[in-house]
């Protein structure tokens, strides 16, 4: 039997029935739409995956450059005057050589500077400055040579405190330099007041390192390891660690970063290795620290399940977005804070992976002339700059003062790139700017990005393209 209702009752079931269908509008609903929003216009679910991008490319594993040709360009690059050569110093330096390379980063500030307490009074600023003991420096330096053991952070003064601009600004420590990683080789010239600080020279940085991250050895012994990691292998995800293990606490979960090279050990598969069979990891040699800072070698254990490779990486588009979307979403560091990495820390690691050596900071990377760079005049036009990114490939870095972006292609037009950012500044449906905390590794479209809260596009502030070609 059929029933026939009103027209009131069929429209309130219908009603029920199309609030039943469409999602909740409700608190909970609310929040769960908030946990899928994505933060900048264009960006879609798909695009967070490097197979986006490598498919919409032609030749996508084409090789960029070989072995010989990167070779060459490491060659032009160490002429750099970012880049140093700790093991090639000479054998005594003069006293004023010393003190200049330490007083280029210990630069006493003369803007306001804070810490998580409040204010940083002069009277601590001074303490600082006598920890660096320049009245301590001989006349001749002879100095000394070791191998990083643990990853360290460079700091422009010997302590740890972290000191910021601003009072509601804790993410960017004004004193944090860089970090140098496990094999690391440095040249040591000094030493802070009280004893647990080195001023170091690296490949790349010179600054302060604790001692106690530190193995002090023979010059001959430090290069030899460094030429031993040169056919080494090679750390291929964000990160790599050696295995737990309590009886070599030494080589125990000791972290790599990406691009690093340790060098391998022949070790039998069926002997055991700090009590674990070998055959299920990588057998590698480390630098190890004794009580009394003196340099050796010890064989440790990375898994086979780990991202590394036997090799460097082909130097390929895809392997460089590949490489890149390993960070994707990690926070961003300044200097390499947080266990992290910053812009140029960033592009630097993922270069590394194929075997490019960068400059540390964007201020050399943006102007060294080993790459092949495209200069942006200062009044270069905007559609010009926008006609610029739109012929940029995969891997080209892309300049503002202070910050670098790479390429990792373009959907209708528009060029995208991937960088490690604090945040930017965008503009809302309702015309509103409003800086958006980022503070990762993310990917975004280049034409919404603001530069400041007045609303100047960034690409108005580029400097600058690197080709790594």
């Amino acid at each position: 039997m059929r029933l026939i209702r009103s027209a009131p009752f069929a429209r309130v079931v219908l009603a029920a029935l199309v609030a039943f269908a469409l999602p909740a509008t409700g608190p909970a609903h609310a929040e769960a739409s908030r946990a899928h929003a994505l933060p900048v216009p264009g960006l879609t679910a798909p695009m967070l995956s490097p197979d986006f991008w490598i498919e919409r490319l032609d030749a996508p594993e084409a090789q960029i450059l070989d072995r010989a040709a990167i070779d060459a360009m490491n060659t032009a690059m160490r002429r750099d005057r970012s880049i140093h050569a700790p093991l090639a110093l000479p054998a005594t330096l003069s006293r004023t050589t010393v003190i200049d390379r330490i007083t280029a980063v210990s630069v006493r500030p003369t803007a306001p500077r804070f810490t998580a307490d409040g204010p940083l009074a002069a009277s601590a600023l001074d303490a600082l400055v006598n920890a660096l003991a320049l009245d301590d420096v001989a006349d001749t330096v002879e100095p000394a040579f070791g191998l990083v053991v643990r990853r360290a952070d460079l700091r422009a003064f010997p302590t740890a405190l972290r000191v910021f601009s601003r009072a509601d600004d804790t993410d960017i420590d004004r004193f944090q330099e860089d970090a140098l990683f496990p094999g690391a080789p440095v040249a040591v010239l000094h030493g802070s007041r009280d004893g647990a600080w080195l001023f170091v020279v690296s490949e790349r940085y010179a600054a302060w390192i604790e001692r106690r991250h530190v193995a002090l050895g023979a010059r001959a012994d430090v290069a030899g390891y460094v030429e031993r990691a040169a056919d080494g292998l090679v750390v291929t995800g964000a990160t790599a660690h050696t295995v737990h293990t309590p009886e070599a606490p030494a080589v125990s979960d000791v972290q790599l970063e990406m691009g690093a090279r340790v060098p391998r050990v022949a070790w039998p598969g069926d002997v055991p290795l700090n009590g674990q069979i070998a055959a299920y990891g990588h057998v590698v040699e480390l630098p190890v620290r004794a009580a009394d800072g003196a340099l050796s070698f010890a064989p440790a254990s990375i898994p086979r399940a780990a991202d590394v490779h036997e090799d460097l990486l082909p130097h390929t588009r895809a392997t460089l977005i590949r490489q890149a979307f390993k960070f994707l979403g990690e926070r961003y560091g300044w200097g390499h804070a947080y266990n992290a990495r910053d812009c140029s820390g960033f592009v630097s690691e993922i270069y590394r992976s194929v075997g490019v050596l960068l400059p540390r900071n964007t201020s050399a990377q943006a102007t060294s002339t080993a790459l092949n760079r495209i200069e942006v005049p200062s009044d270069m036009p905007y559609a010009q700059r926008l006609q610029l990114l739109r012929e940029a490939d995969v891997g080209d870095m892309v300049f503002v003062p202070g910050h670098v972006m790479m390429v990792i292609g373009h959907v209708d037009g528009e060029p995208w790139v991937i960088h490690d950012t604090a945040g930017t500044y965008l503009r809302g449906d309702d015309g509103a700017i409003r800086r958006v905390p980022l503070n990762g590794v993310v990917v975004t479209p280049t034409t919404p990005l603001l530069a400041d809260a007045d609303g100047a596009p960034m690409i108005d502030r580029i400097t600058s393209l690197q080709r790594v070609r």
